[in-house]
């Protein structure tokens, strides 16, 4: 079995991974915050986690994996207000929709699901402690953390405090002893949501969300945390922040794993230039392995360009591959070495899937053995789950008896040696997207 290798964000390298507890590996990944539908942006760092998870399963003996819910957010209010619904019912819609979405794409639950409102006892004990500690201050209503009371601040992104305040969009208020401080709990207007604490009615800061959630389900160390890389500064840096000064003892995450950002045809996803893409979207246009596969074809750490093109590519990939699953019977086999290799190479899936290129070309020319491996290792990337035949003709309908009609009409007209007829047949079922392929035990097809 080859021993796994990540690329640690703050240590800047990739690195042999060494899990704490052998016999019992924690993974913490942030999740959605709930007011509108997933996009495929989100959608990367999901599939980045739910390998990650599948490679640990299959490596160790025990595997914890925990991805929260974001539900009580400044967005989600604004959202909630503009629909004119209740934040608990926006909330609750949208979770089921990302739940089904995720569903849809293959990608399996966490093991705990925690979310934000279910605890705020929790968060509202941390930041008690980091008062206590000095870390944290009392101010005008809100609480703030203290960056200058934690000297490693900046490490896990590289850089030093002043330049992360410097570039980045720092709320500029009066009751901040530093511009970089930032926010653990803030108070709360009677139309937004709140909660008592001892600082008066307010809500907490996100970054706190994630360090109570991680410490009640994992504990002050576990393995690893991760999210793309949008999230390394502020978010995981302040968690990394408060975490420690909270638990000083504790490594809070020993590994961080960041995935890059995608772009679509070329250019940043954004609404304004029309090319914002839910998961939705994609799958009204093709298979949800289909876009899994693009998403995975290239390495998570490197910029993915996503384009239709790419997506029909993918697809015609998918096509291959079911092909070589249905020329014969697929035997029950282990992931192949190969598969193993790459995705033990700080989840190298462009690799992976070139070994399955070449399993799938030994099937086609006949080699079962083969085949099987080809099944196994895709299933390491969550692909080739449907049945071939379902694959290539899609649900069952009405409309597949009078295909086959059309079928035996054409083997009709081909005995009878009326090759006009059978040709005429063919064009016919093409034109309704129907592709034939003719072998030695008859005629099978395929929607396009």
């Amino acid at each position: 079995m080859p021993h796994l290798s990540l690329h640690d964000s703050q240590r800047r390298a990739t690195v042999p991974f060494t899990p704490l507890d052998p016999e019992h590996v924690k993974v913490y990944y942030c999740g959605p915050t709930v007011y509108d539908l997933a996009h495929i942006g989100n959608l990367r760092a999901m599939l980045t986690a739910d390998v990650l998870v599948r490679l640990l399963r299959h490596l160790f003996p025990r595997v914890t994996f925990v991805r929260n819910i974001t539900d009580v957010d400044d967005k989600i209010t604004a959202r909630a207000r503009a629909n004119g619904e209740d934040i608990a019912t926006l909330t609750e819609r949208t979770t089921q929709e990302f739940h089904a979405d995720l569903a849809a794409m293959n990608v399996l639950p966490p093991d705990i699901e925690p979310r934000a409102t279910h605890n705020i006892a929790e968060m509202q004990d941390l930041i008690a402690r980091l008062i206590e500690n000095g870390h944290a201050y009392a101010a005008d209503g809100h609480v703030l953390f203290s960056v200058a009371s934690f000297p490693s601040y900046g490490a896990l992104s590289g850089r030093d405090p002043e330049e992360l305040v410097a570039g980045a969009r720092v709320e500029v208020a009066t009751y901040k002893k530093d511009p970089g401080d930032f926010v653990l709990w803030k108070p709360s207007d009677t139309d937004q949501p709140g909660w008592d604490s001892p600082w008066g009615r307010g809500r907490p800061g996100w970054h706190i969300e994630c360090s109570a959630m991680s410490h009640r389900y994992l504990g002050e160390s576990f393995d690893i945390h991760g999210g793309g890389s949008d999230l390394l500064f502020p978010h995981h840096e302040n968690e990394r922040a408060q975490s420690l000064c909270c638990f000083p003892q504790g490594k809070f995450a020993n590994y961080w794993v960041h995935n890059a950002m995608l772009l679509v045809e070329g250019e940043k996803m954004s609404k304004s230039l029309g090319n914002f893409l839910t998961i939705r979207d994609v799958l009204a246009q093709a298979p949800a392995e289909a876009l899994r596969l693009l998403l995975l074809g290239a390495h998570y750490r490197s910029t993915l360009n996503y384009t239709l093109a790419g997506l029909q590519e993918a697809r015609k990939t998918l096509d291959r591959f079911y092909r070589a699953l249905a020329a014969g019977p697929v035997p029950d086999t282990d992931v192949p070495e190969g598969v193993m290799k790459a995705l033990a190479d700080d989840l190298n899936t462009p690799m992976a899937i070139a070994e399955l290129h070449a399993l799938a070309g030994q099937a086609l020319a006949g080699d079962r053995a083969a085949a099987g491996a080809l099944k196994a290792g895709a299933g390491m990337l969550g692909l080739l789950q449907e049945d071939p035949e379902k694959w290539f003709k899609g649900e069952a309908s009405e409309e597949d008896a009078a295909i086959e009609a059309l079928i035996a009409d054409r083997l009709a007209a081909k005995k009878a040696r009326d090759f006009a007829k059978a040709d005429a047949l063919r064009d016919q079922l093409q034109a309704q997207g129907i592709v034939l392929e003719d072998n030695k035990d008859g005629t099978s097809w395929r929607r396009a």
